[in-house]
């Protein structure tokens, strides 16, 4: 089984805080790491935009990915937010982690 790891931006700490925390209790992610703040620069209705963004990356099983985006849809503060799936390899011992912290066995 591979891992699935989703990677967002949050406009600050807090959000990206209560984003971590939801996903946690609910079983939906294992861990979810806050980074240190960023400086992001794109693109946004027509204007070059410069903000300083908190990076997620939030650890799952790959059965649960479409949830965890909807949840991250429902709770980010953002009109879209960025969601970044990626699957990984892991550790077999880490991965067994994964599936018992996420409500399921592993697979």
């Amino acid at each position: 089984m591979p891992l699935q790891v989703i990677l967002t931006n949050c406009p600050d700490e807090a959000s990206a805080d209560r984003i971590a925390e939801a996903l946690i209790l609910s079983r939906l992610a294992a861990c979810a790491n806050r980074y240190a703040p960023i400086k992001s620069l794109y693109h946004w209705q027509g204007a070059v935009a410069s903000e300083t963004e908190v990076p997620l990356l939030i650890k799952t099983r790959p059965a649960l990915a479409e949830r965890v985006e909807a949840e991250l849809r429902r709770l980010h503060p953002y009109d879209v937010p960025p969601i970044l799936r990626l699957s990984l390899e892991a550790n077999e011992d880490f991965l067994q982690w994964v599936g018992e912290e996420t409500g399921g066995a592993r697979g």
